[in-house]
């Protein structure tokens, strides 16, 4: 086993959590009561030199008609090795597994939804404890829905084969999100997301390659500042078409304390067909600049302040084409279950990094190897029973 694996690619984890479960989940801006249902999704990515698959199970009941409840089990098994760990350690594999349970408690009282929720995230070397709430309004005959949220996480940084290395971060999140229909055809939808993240907040096993020699390097650890603020603005827009058919876009702009910029494009078509059946394809193009304290390679040990050679603190961009489709099932029989549904999603996602380049690539002098890029592949397959 390759000491911390696991939080070389924790974001990537996450970031897959994201689009897997969200979308097997997510019930809309609406004041109402999420649906009864029960969900079983499989999820896999590879790329990068990294596997990532595994199981989650949701299931969501309500109690009368203002509260429901929803329990999560989440897996993620992680194997193989990312260029990080390649350059570092000359490790190729390793097998972690990242196990995370949720809860959440929606309350609604006429038009407004409360929600409250807690997270668990446990790896060999990271905790993460997570606590939520959020607030939706629906007004003006409900063709308005207002939507206010707060997240706080706590979090302990560990480190395989040193047991009194410890350190700590919290982060603290704030959303804001206003939904209009706009006409019988057209949605659109805003929001604000601010977060702020203290304490110790890079990766104790990642580390910066600086020159030795015209023709060699050598490693030192990472070094980040103590606190990061970002920012993001989203616009989102869905169009109804005659045929029972939806475009969307979505437009999202971000920015945070250490210089990032960023701005995603996405656009989609969801087509039903043969009455059970959904089809749905979208695009997205996201692009960032680096952080102010990242370099591929530092003239020299301890160069500046901060230091930092994580590729997703680069400047990079990334394209992403992905198809879905879905089968609908077991409607209006009767009995316990209400409607099933089996669902199919596939990405493929396709990343070229502007100035981090492929140190594995010894045969070339330090700072003129090729630069790096590499694509991935990401498979979601859900089934949903409403009951």
């Amino acid at each position: 086993m390759v000491p911390g694996a696991v939080v070389v690619v924790t974001k990537l984890s996450r970031l897959l959590l994201v689009l897997g479960f969200l979308i097997a989940t997510i019930s809309g801006n609406a004041a109402v009561l999420p649906f009864e249902r029960a969900d079983v999704l499989y999820h896999s990515y590879t790329g990068g030199g990294i596997n990532i698959n595994g199981p989650a199970i949701l299931v969501r009941k309500s109690i009368g008609d203002s509260v429901s409840v929803s329990a999560k089990h989440y897996v993620d098994t992680i194997s193989s090795a990312s260029i990080d760990i390649e350059v570092i350690l000359g490790a190729s594999t390793y097998e972690e597994e990242r196990v995370e349970n949720a809860f959440t408690f929606d309350y609604l009282n006429e038009k407004t939804l409360m929600s409250f929720g807690y997270t668990n995230s446990e790896e060999n070397d990271f905790l993460a404890d997570t606590f939520s709430f959020g607030i939706s309004q629906d007004m003006f005959g409900d063709l308005t829905t207002v939507s206010m949220g707060y997240a706080h996480g706590s979090n302990t940084v560990g480190k395989t084969g040193a047991p009194a290395f410890a350190e700590t971060s919290q982060s603290d999140n704030f959303n804001l999100s206003l939904a209009q229909v706009l006409t019988k055809d057209l949605i659109m939808s805003a929001a604000l997301d601010v977060t702020t993240d203290a304490g110790f907040l890079n990766n104790p096993y990642r580390k910066v390659r600086y020159i030795d020699t015209p023709t060699t390097f050598l490693l030192e650890n990472e070094v980040y500042p103590k606190t990061r603020t970002s920012t993001a603005i989203a616009m989102r827009a869905r169009y109804f078409l005659p045929y029972r058919a939806a475009l969307h876009a979505e437009y999202r702009l971000f920015q945070d304390s250490w210089d990032i910029k960023g701005n995603n494009i996405e656009l989609g078509y969801t087509h039903p067909f043969m009455d059970d059946w959904v089809a749905e394809a979208h695009f997205r193009t996201y692009a960032q600049t680096k952080a102010s304290f990242y370099n591929d390679l530092f003239p020299y040990s301890n160069a500046q302040n901060f230091l930092a050679r994580d590729k997703e603190l680069s400047t990079f961009n990334n394209n992403t084409i992905g198809f879905g489709i879905s089968y609908e099932f077991a409607k209006g029989e009767g009995g316990f279950i209400d409607k099933a549904s089996v669902n199919f999603k596939f990405d493929h996602i396709q990343f070229n990094y502007k100035d981090f380049r492929d140190a594995t690539q010894t045969s070339f002098t330090p700072g003129t190897e090729p630069l790096y890029k590499f694509s991935a592949n990401v498979m979601q397959l859900f089934l949903s029973v409403w009951f």
